[in-house]
């Protein structure tokens, strides 16, 4: 590399880990474009700040939603430039989904940050000082990021013969080798199956790379060991907020047309009666017949990631959404419950599996009040004041027994609250008088979370 100098080198064993590059869509204007960056190491992090430094940008795009789109953002935003985040689907991040992603565009808002989705760029014009929008609007700014995902570095891959799959990655077996069965490949170039969808795909994570790379090793030095698969484990700082998932998204498992069921949680960080504590948004999903545990997402401002790597391990481990009940997991005031947030979700989703619990979700809530559904709010009137489902029925939760004769029998009646915990509470009494109920999951967090309705 020093020298420049072309030689042959033999080998019996070869190992492959090129990694991925950014990926640069083909845009007019793209090579003119004197002030576009894209991020991959740390000679890219100086070109960046070498920029910054000398020509005090005021204004910045990021085309692109993803981890490094979102990081990017927040540390130019702390430079004090006006940030604008333009991203062609109808939120940030890939593995969350929707309503979960609701609360970092919130949280992004509140920092300052402009969101733009459902847009793409179609053009640069000014040297880049320019971006020409799907829909015709334009964007002025002193920088650009592209930040719309990576492609696997595979030339020499393809050079060799190797082959490779539908977007690039090499295709591998699960002692990671390629279709040559002396050369062996790792890292962000490679194809992997997924342990749960089966599904094969590229998953650029560190993580993963790093125990491909001591498996190839091993499989090198002439033992058999196999690579399990990657689930996609993931984290990321918002500003104050961090988000995490492991496994499937519910979008995924729609797509792959895999009976499910999700629950929404939105627990403390730890004992409520110990100061800092906080809230954390907590989604399960989960085969609704086995109990099988396909993934979960979780976001706030601490003890989210170790909740997330417990939920990893445990779909490592087999374990289903019962077992998640029986977890000993640390606890005291300053960490944990002593129901902690991965028991809490375990119950919820046994109640499920046990018959006990039946269940609508945010996005079928408005389309039942229409069609003339009774929806009862069961919270408080002072917790009402600060925002309710429009067209539901408040009847607090500690008047319900009282007022059971203002109900109809002869049909499903809908209960939600705060959270879903004091719902439940009132589906039970609801189901021992007879009446058929089902439960919002999330109740009014996680609805006023996807709606945006939080003040």
């Amino acid at each position: 590399m020093q020298t420049g100098e072309l030689y042959e080198e033999s080998y019996d064993k070869l190992l492959l880990s090129p990694g991925a590059k950014p990926a640069i869509p083909p845009i007019p204007g793209l090579e003119e474009n004197e002030r576009l960056f894209t991020l991959r190491n740390i000679p890219d992090t100086d070109r960046i700040k070498d920029f910054i430094d000398r020509h005090q940008p005021q204004k910045a795009a990021v085309i692109g939603g993803g981890f490094i789109g979102i990081e990017m953002a927040e540390n130019l935003a702390r430079q004090g430039i006006e940030v604008t985040i333009i991203e062609t689907a109808d939120q940030i991040m890939a593995p969350l989904d929707f309503e979960m992603a609701q609360i970092l565009h919130r949280h992004l808002r509140e920092k300052g940050i402009r969101l733009i989705f459902k847009k793409e760029v179609q053009a640069f014009k000014n040297k880049g000082k320019q971006i020409v929008l799907s829909d015709g609007t334009e964007i002025g700014t002193d920088m650009t990021f592209l930040s719309i995902g990576v492609r696997p570095e595979n030339e020499l891959a393809k050079t060799a013969g190797l082959s490779l799959g539908e977007r690039g990655g090499i295709i591998v077996n699960e002692y990671l080798q390629t279709s040559d069965e002396h050369i062996y490949a790792i890292g962000d170039a490679i194809e992997t199956v997924h342990p749960i969808s089966g599904k094969k795909g590229t998953i650029p994570l560190a993580g993963p790379a790093n125990r491909q790379g001591r498996i190839a090793a091993d499989n090198i030095m002439g033992k058999k060991e196999k690579y399990y698969g990657t689930l996609g484990t993931s984290v990321v700082k918002v500003f104050d907020y961090t988000a995490a998932a492991t496994g499937l998204n519910e979008k995924t498992l729609r797509g792959l047309e895999v009976p499910y069921e999700a629950v929404h949680l939105h627990p403390s960080s730890h004992a409520g009666y110990y100061p800092g504590a906080g809230p954390i948004a907590l989604k399960l999903l989960f085969d609704k017949g086995s109990g099988k545990i396909y993934g979960a997402q979780a976001i706030g401002r601490e003890g989210v990631d170790k909740r997330i790597d417990v939920i990893a391990t445990a779909i490592k481990g087999g374990l289903t959404v019962d077992d998640l009940t029986d977890l000993e997991l640390c606890y005291a005031p300053p960490y944990s419950s002593a129901k902690d947030p991965v028991n809490l979700a375990g119950y919820v989703a046994s109640n499920i599996l046990a018959g006990d619990l039946e269940q609508i979700q945010w996005h079928e809530v408005d389309e039942i009040i229409a069609g003339g559904g009774l929806l009862i709010d069961v919270r408080e009137a002072k917790e009402r004041e600060r925002g309710y489902i429009k067209g539901s029925v408040h009847i607090p939760l500690n008047e319900l027994r009282n007022r059971l004769d203002e109900l109809p029998k002869g049909e499903t009646i809908y209960v939600a609250c705060q959270s879903g915990q004091r719902s439940y509470l009132a589906s039970r009494i609801l189901k021992n008088h007879g009446f058929s109920v089902k439960n919002l999951d999330g109740g009014w967090k996680t609805y006023s979370y996807a709606y945006g309705l939080l003040p």
